[in-house]
């Protein structure tokens, strides 16, 4: 996990396709889309908009990828993210294998980062996270998440 603010991401040390990929999504203007998923580069980089109520971090699920790297970006609201190293994840479900995702009931030695407005997130394959919990109380959060390819990292 790689966490930093968009406008220091430089010193967070992000491989340039992340960095790259960060700065194109932000040209895009995300704060002002509405909710909906949004490609980027095809298959490589895509942009989810999302807007929601935080809950409770008992109440959700970890979630772990396999060929996408997750960039968290929060634009408004306060929230959680639970978070674990790879393998650390435990009672995992069946593998969503064209979603590329599978969900865990729980992360063992869970650790907790605590986002804000201008933050972002990097999460890479086979590290369990937790989003959306709640910080101090339920409240609604607009963020962006990122979907790079694992492969861009490899180019």
């Amino acid at each position: 996990m790689i966490a930093g603010k968009i406008q220091h991401a430089y010193a967070a040390g992000l491989p340039p396709a992340m960095a790259q990929a960060l700065a194109q999504a932000l040209a895009a203007n995300p704060a002002q889309k509405a909710p909906g998923s949004y490609v980027l580069q095809e298959e490589k980089l895509l942009m989810n908009v999302m807007q929601f109520a935080t809950q409770h971090a008992q109440e959700k699920c970890a979630e772990l990828h396999r060929d996408y790297i997750d960039i968290q970006i929060l634009l408004e609201g306060k929230e959680q993210i639970r978070y674990g190293v790879a393998g650390s994840e435990r009672e995992c479900g069946e593998w969503h294998k064209e979603e590329d995702y599978q969900l865990c009931k729980y992360i063992e030695a869970e650790q907790v980062l605590l986002m804000e407005p201008g933050m972002f997130a990097v999460f890479m394959p086979g590290e369990p996270h937790k989003p959306g919990c709640f910080a101090e109380k339920a409240g609604e959060i607009k963020k962006v998440v990122l979907k790079l390819h694992r492969s861009a990292l490899q180019a």
